[in-house]
């Protein structure tokens, strides 16, 4: 049996002190190691902790809905979340000592930061291969444009996939973050792209609709999913499933593993020759789609009941109105 060991490091939301993550992050790669990880992956934008400040007076959740809730008033220019921590970039110091981590331990490191971008930071996940080499990076496509702080951040454009060396050869990996495994299409580009797992950073409370949702992702895709939350009361549950929904003709259960509330390094262990195997003969992924029929799925123009206001007080950055 082939097998890959993604540990998902489940650990409590450090504050904004780049060198304290750091120390923390280190700490914790070094653990998964120890375990025998071939990845070890980081919760949602680790360099800051998601550590921003939103003003006092921003009414949470109103703002970007329906545009008949506004009044002129509340349609004024919106506050500005200012993000604690400094933006770093893919060549700062903090990037580069994972990057040496992750050659001396000979394990992948999936690590999130905000990142320093044109303009708006970005929520970003780089993925270092187990010599070193910075081999994927991806800033989170779907912000959470409707609230701060999410709605100060720039957008990624795509979703991609590398060929991760491992000591198992190589495995096709692709990433999303968080709000991205809410939309069927985040992991469905990534299954066309070639993903065989799929990482994905997460920085909110995961209840039995999101994990639900999770699950689903891995077994239309017939892909393994794996997912590191931060720990702490209502968070935690950090997941992994293997896509593999029926094996011998019968239903059985994708859940690989999944963590409680508590902080720890949790290894989810994915069997590679059992998912390849699966993906060359079942039915789900790519195998029966009928791409002509969803031309609609790539429209630009949103609808009622779904007009939201953006960020800028206009049409969701990407959409627009009839």
């Amino acid at each position: 049996m082939t097998t890959l060991t993604v540990a998902l490091l489940q650990l409590a939301p450090p504050g904004p002190k780049l060198s304290v993550n750091l120390a923390l992050g280190e700490a914790a790669c070094r653990r998964a190691a120890a375990m025998g990880a071939d990845i070890a992956l980081f919760p949602e934008m680790w360099s800051n902790g998601y550590s921003c400040s939103v003003p006092d007076d921003f009414a949470r959740g109103d703002r970007y809905r329906h545009p008949s809730l506004w009044d002129e008033a509340s349609a004024a220019p919106r506050p500005r979340a200012v993000w604690l921590g400094e933006p770093v970039t893919r060549d700062s110091p903090f990037v580069t000592r994972f990057r040496e981590l992750a050659a001396e331990l000979e394990m992948a490191i999936a690590l999130t930061y905000l990142e320093r971008w044109d303009g708006a930071p970005r929520n970003t996940l780089s993925l270092i291969d187990r010599h070193g080499r910075l081999v994927l990076t991806y800033a989170k496509v779907h912000t959470c444009v409707f609230d701060l702080p999410e709605a100060a951040l720039t957008p990624g454009e795509g979703f991609e996939v590398c060929a991760l060396d491992t000591a198992v050869g190589e495995v096709m990996t692709g990433a999303m973050i968080c709000y991205d495994r809410e939309f069927p299409e985040s992991a469905r580009a990534l299954m066309l792209a070639g993903a065989e797992i799929v990482l994905t950073p997460n920085a909110c409370e995961l209840e039995i609709n999101r994990l639900s949702q999770f699950r689903s992702r891995a077994g239309e895709n017939m892909t393994g999913m794996a997912l590191a939350n931060y720990a702490g009361p209502g968070w935690g549950h950090s997941v992994a499933h293997d896509g593999i929904a029926f094996a011998d003709g019968r239903s059985r259960d994708t859940l690989v593993v999944e963590a409680g509330e508590a902080a720890g390094v949790y290894p989810a262990v994915f069997d590679l020759d059992a998912l390849r195997d699966y993906r060359r003969r079942e039915t789900w992924g790519d195998a029966f789609r009928r791409p002509a029929a969803y031309r609609s799925l790539t429209g630009r123009e949103v609808r009622e009941p779904f007009i939201r206001l953006g960020p800028e007080g206009g049409p969701v950055p990407g959409r627009s109105l009839p």
